[in-house]
């Protein structure tokens, strides 16, 4: 540009600085007219901008936009006063640069300057090979999200490699991007759907996408959500989304129906919660023709059922010897001809039940007479007749199958039940031409929105699902919901005013053979005196015709509504109920909308301290868990009285395997599910050992239902494990003390150690051969020799803390020299000792309950350091004396 154009316009390094000046001392409102004056003085405001832009800061903390987003916000508020500033407007040669340089500003530094950029330099109309080399470009720096957006905004998804795109979107945690990045895409759709269940191939590694992408850093959290347990969740979720055939998915097909199987086998030979003949008729439409699922199915019934079962369902299937489980073939060998077939139960059944079940569960109060099964419109108008009349009070309930290995979460109500007071009608929704009839579907309408009549029901929002998956036009017009009561609303009240009263209230709940009661059953026990028998939940409702003891179940599953609120009806205070119970319907309603208040603006408080924190660390705060057994109430109720750690017993959910390492780590006693076990595990490791649950997310809702109040905490999965075991540990009180660090095994969790001298563990490695001959007399330490007591670590600090442990300790005979065991048959790990390390331990510590060998360490220094704000540390607990006459010193394990 020459000296006299120059002076003709304004320079835009010059105003740059200036607009710089006015952003660091945040006079918005100055550079915002400062910056369009000087858009006005451009000689050619396009190059000129790109001029400013290309010297602007990026990103800065504590600033919520950028000094060139503001810069181009105000230049199209400008442009819209000078319409004629358009790229049209440049001369033909200069086009392309200028477009070329808006382009180079699109990366990670400037966000914001995407969609402003594309509009006025019209970067759409760019050459494709251009911005696909761009957006390569931008790949290589690792700013994949920058390229997904530039690739959605410029519409090149199809000419983009996917896996290049989405697999670093996934892998960071950015799934909605990688399915906005596809979507509309059928090709792209499949091929990430694909992608996700090639990945819960038992035999895939996450060290293969490692390779792949060197260049990406992820975390443990990362990490730890490629695994099959989570992913196959979202290709289900994505295969109904995108409408993909599940065929195209066996990884995640397989998955599912092998985990709904282990949970049949849980139900039917632990919990003792299905009939025989349920469990079968799911077992074998789980199976279907998969030899795979065949083959475990039969490994299954060898470790629940037994060796016979196992061997007949080999039978039934017809599995060749070399793929069955040792013992079953010859089982089968020996077989009578009268038990070479699966066993599915007794079809002759009466519809009064037998004694002993009359003693321990609710009873249907009336006859089979008056239990009516319809599937005729006849029927229907009679029913309609009865329940429609003002003031009546009905009771209802639905029942679908349940979806075992089912690919589709759809699931269609098969029998909607309506009780009334002294009979009950049977809605079959399975009967042809009988459920999509408008009569039946305005019969619907007309009984859920009729003020007059009162509708009872326990957790209905479940069953309203349903309805919507049964009649789509329910979701084109709305369902109208008048005169409902939930119970499940009632029931929630019950147990927070037995809570706060202590032993008065309801009747205790007697907990005897068989699972805990949990919901409507536990209900009805708590008011009626007596659970449900829940064995034909779980049934095939679709199954036609319906046994006599599901349509028993049935009529029973609705009828106990009307009895358990005419009980509660008669003295709703001795329950600690309002006089009227439609009340608490709208109580919960309210209380539910200041409850999402509250924590949305203690998200907006955490998020104003992160803000502030980044500029100026404040200490840490005091602060209960996230999500509390009586929400909102943490704060005002006073701390329990303070405990040891070894007092607090709790089972971790396997989504909180981080948590019960750290917890461990400070001596509370912690039992951690497997990846694979099921979440009604913790349920009963909580009831038979007086546990407490800590879990997140969805399995909260379940699990609390099932122990008892406050034996069921939720935490934030997003937190840190090392930030929830501080909440755990301020919300019961436990302030543990220097001498509880590592008194538990961070592997079993036992508390009984073995301590071993230096010599007792060079002589059991030289018996054993893990000793050589040229290791035997290392070199000792300068300054040192053998006949010196033993030096400290020298990998520790002067004057570091002391290990001393609170824990248990067993005599040296404990140990069966010929054998290496201990008492309770673990077996001493002598291999995983380096032999380096003898000249500089003087002591080993051995857990007696796994065998696992410990030796001295920095491990107890950074446990003390992490959790300093939780210890109980005084002068008592520094300089108390080790359990042995010599003193340890901090711990480090053999891994």
């Amino acid at each position: 540009m020459s000296q006299a154009t120059q002076k003709l316009g304004a320079d835009p390094t010059a105003l740059r600085e200036q607009l710089f000046d006015f952003w660091t001392r945040k006079e918005l409102e100055t550079l915002r007219a400062v910056a369009f004056k000087g858009f006005s003085d451009f000689q050619t405001p396009l190059e000129d901008l790109l001029c400013v832009l290309e010297g602007c800061p990026g990103r800065q903390k504590g600033k919520a936009t950028t000094m060139g987003h503001s810069i181009l916000m105000e230049f199209e508020r400008w442009r819209r006063t000078h319409p004629k500033v358009t790229l049209q407007a440049v001369p033909e040669v200069s086009k392309l640069g200028l477009q070329r340089r808006a382009l180079s500003l699109l990366t990670d530094a400037q966000p914001s300057f995407m969609d402003p950029l594309i509009d006025i330099y019209q970067l759409g109309n760019l050459d494709r090979s251009i911005l696909r080399l761009h957006i390569i470009k931008l790949q290589a720096v690792n700013c994949y999200r920058e390229a997904a957006l530039l690739s959605m905004k410029l519409e090149l998804q199809n000419e983009m490699d996917m896996e290049e795109i989405c697999v670093p979107l996934i892998l960071q945690d950015k799934l909605p991007m990688a399915e906005s990045f596809v979507r509309g895409h059928p090709r792209l759709e499949e091929r990430m759907v694909t992608l996700l269940d090639s990945w819960c191939h038992p035999v895939f590694s996450i060290a293969q996408l490692r390779r792949q992408f060197p260049r990406l850093s992820l975390s443990k959290h990362q990490t730890d959500q490629i695994q099959p347990k989570m992913l196959s969740k979202q290709v289900f979720r994505l295969m109904e989304k995108f409408n993909i055939d599940p065929g195209l998915c066996p990884n995640s097909v397989y998955k599912r129906k092998s985990d709904s199987m282990r949970f049949l086998m849980y139900k039917r030979f632990v919990e003792k919660g299905m009939s025989e003949e349920n469990w079968c008729d799911h077992v074998q439409s789980t199976v279907a023709d998969d030899p795979e699922l065949q083959i475990q199915l039969v490994e299954l019934m060898v470790k629940y059922g037994g060796m016979v079962n196992a061997a007949q369902w080999s039978l039934h299937y017809g599995l060749p010897k070399d793929r069955l489980p040792f013992g079953v073939w010859d089982t089968q060998e020996s077989l009578p001809p009268s038990l070479r077939k699966v066993s599915k139960g007794c079809n002759a059944e009466s519809w009064d039940p037998s004694q002993a079940h009359r003693d321990r569960f609710y009873q249907l109060p009336i006859t089979r007479d008056h239990v009516h099964f319809l599937e005729t419109l006849e029927g229907l108008q009679r029913c309609r007749d009865t329940v429609l009349q003002p003031g009546c009070i009905v009771g209802v309930d639905m029942e679908w199958r349940a979806g075992f290995g089912a690919v589709s979460p759809q699931q269609r109500v098969a029998l909607i039940q309506l009780a009334v007071p002294g009979q009950v009608f049977l809605l079959d929704l399975c009967a042809h031409g009988f459920s999509q009839h408008n009569i039946t579907l305005t019969f619907i309408r007309s009984l859920f929105s009729a003020t007059t009549v009162l509708k009872l029901g326990y957790g209905m929002a479940g069953d309203l699902k349903c309805l919507l998956a049964t009649w789509a036009q329910f979701s084109e017009e709305p369902l109208k919901m008048e005169g409902v009561l939930d119970l499940l609303n009632v029931h929630q009240q019950m147990q927070r005013s037995t809570s706060s009263r202590g032993s008065g209230g309801p009747r205790g709940v007697l907990v005897g053979e068989g699972p805990a009661e949990k919901g409507l059953s536990l209900m009805v026990q708590q008011v009626l005196g007596k659970p449900l028998d829940k064995m034909e939940q779980l049934s095939n409702w679709e199954r036609r015709p319906l046994r006599t003891s599901q349509l028993r179940y049935a009529a029973v599953d609705a009828y106990c509504l009307l009895d358990v609120y005419s009980v509660l009806s008669r003295d709703p205070a001795c329950f600690g109920l309002p006089q009227d119970l439609c009340s608490i319907s709208s109580l919960q309603t309210e209380k539910s909308k200041e409850e999402k208040k509250r924590k949305e603006e203690k998200k907006k408080q955490a998020r104003r301290r992160g803000a502030r924190q980044e500029s100026d660390p404040a200490p840490t705060q005091t602060l209960g868990p996230e999500k509390s057994t009586q929400p909102g109430e943490e704060s005002q109720s006073p701390l329990p009285p303070r405990m040891a750690p070894q007092q607090l017993r709790v089972v971790c959910d396997n989504m909180l395997q981080g948590l019960g390492r750290y917890l461990r780590c400070l001596g509370v006693d912690v039992v951690l599910l497997e990846n694979t076990d099921d979440h009604r595990v913790a349920a009963q490791l909580a009831q038979e050992d007086g546990r407490v649950i800590l879990t997140c997310g969805q399995p909260y809702q379940t699990l609390k239902s099932q122990v008892g109040e406050g034996r069921c905490i939720a935490l934030d999965c997003s937190e840190k494990a090392r930030d929830q075991a501080v909440r755990v540990l301020k919300h019961f009180n436990v302030q543990p003390t220097q001498s509880d660090i590592f008194s538990r095994c961070q592997v079993c969790n036992s508390d009984q150690y073995l301590k071993m001298p230096r010599e007792n563990m060079t002589r059991l490695l030289k018996e054993r051969g893990f000793l050589q001959q040229q290791q035997q007399a290392p070199i000792p330490p300068e300054g040192e020799t053998w006949d010196d007591p033993p030096s400290p670590a020298p990998f520790l600090a002067p004057g570091a803390p002391r290990y001393s442990p609170h824990c248990r300790w067993a005599p040296l005979s404990d140990l069966d020299s010929s054998t290496l065991t201990f008492p309770r048959g673990a077996v001493l790990q002598l291999h995983t000792v380096p032999p380096g390390l003898l000249h500089r331990i003087p002591f080993f510590f051995i857990c007696t309950g796994c065998g696992k060998i410990f030796w001295e360490g920095s491990h107890f220094s950074r446990v003390l350091s992490q959790f300093q704000e939780v210890l109980c540390i005084t002068e008592d607990t520094e300089d108390t004396p080790s359990f042995s006459t010599q003193q340890a010193q901090p711990l480090t394990s053999d891994r």
